[in-house]
């Protein structure tokens, strides 16, 4: 073998994406812990009688190992770790919604190991029928801008560097930070400092401070995004709006 080949053996990783390569190969996304998210060619994988494809599955952790000469590798193989879990409904598209996120944002082979453990959190979450995934998604949405340098100050106005007041009311502005309002609190981005303060402390523990995390969070993201539309976002506002009455029913 070429002295110039990278081999990695039995990395942690989760499948994000994958699509048809030539005849009956994919190309894998993976999310891998020490080597961030990297991209594969799984040869024969599509084949039958292959154990590749129930091994790799979403939401499902992998010991993947390839080889690799320039930026994308061959894969060699893969050990389930855990298998992924039946999604369906909101838990589903959350969990595409997360892998759609970091296909998009994360540049390759950019190691990311805290945020790889948040998402194998928010995975176990998602697996979890007796849990409420809500507050773990807003949760891996702070840690993602955080890992991105985009971190959210939610402790202090920025005009004057005092610390947040749960009582008062604060405008976000993505770029400079929150600013107590003065008069009339009205606003997309306008929040009662207890959420900010429920946000950065990572509580989240009531309905409201939830619904306001997932407005700034959402801003904030949008922003890292720079107009690039999230499919999942179109699929989800469709299967609502398939679900929902119609006018006047």
């Amino acid at each position: 073998m070429s002295a110039a080949t990278r081999r990695v053996q039995l990395e942690p990783a989760y499948l994000l994406h994958h699509h048809p390569w030539r005849d009956s190969s994919r190309i894998l996304e993976f999310f891998t812990r020490a080597h961030g998210r990297v991209s594969v060619f799984a040869r024969a994988a599509r084949r039958g009688g292959s154990a590749l494809p129930a091994t790799l599955q979403p939401f499902g952790e992998v010991l993947a190992s390839w080889s690799a000469r320039g930026d994308a590798g061959h894969l060699t193989g893969a050990e389930r770790v855990r298998a992924g879990a039946f999604l369906s409904g909101d838990r589903l598209m959350s969990g595409w919604y997360v892998n759609e996120l970091l296909l998009k944002l994360l540049p390759r082979h950019d190691p990311h190991p805290d945020l790889y453990d948040a998402y194998a959190r928010l995975v176990e979450r998602l697996h979890d029928e007796g849990a409420d995934p809500a507050r773990a998604l807003r949760l891996f949405e702070k840690r993602l801008l955080e890992e991105l340098g985009w971190g959210l100050d939610l402790a202090h106005d920025a005009r004057d560097g005092r610390a947040i007041e749960p009582d008062r009311a604060y405008r976000y502005r993505i770029d400079g930070g929150a600013e107590a309002v003065t008069g009339v609190a009205e606003g997309e981005l306008v929040f009662s400092g207890r959420s900010l303060l429920s946000l950065a402390d990572g509580n989240l523990d009531d309905a409201r401070s939830l619904a306001d995390a997932r407005r700034l969070l959402r801003a904030a993201l949008d922003q890292c995004l720079d107009g690039r539309e999230l499919r999942t976002r179109e699929v989800l506002r469709a299967m609502r709006a398939h679900q929902s009455p119609p006018a006047g029913g």
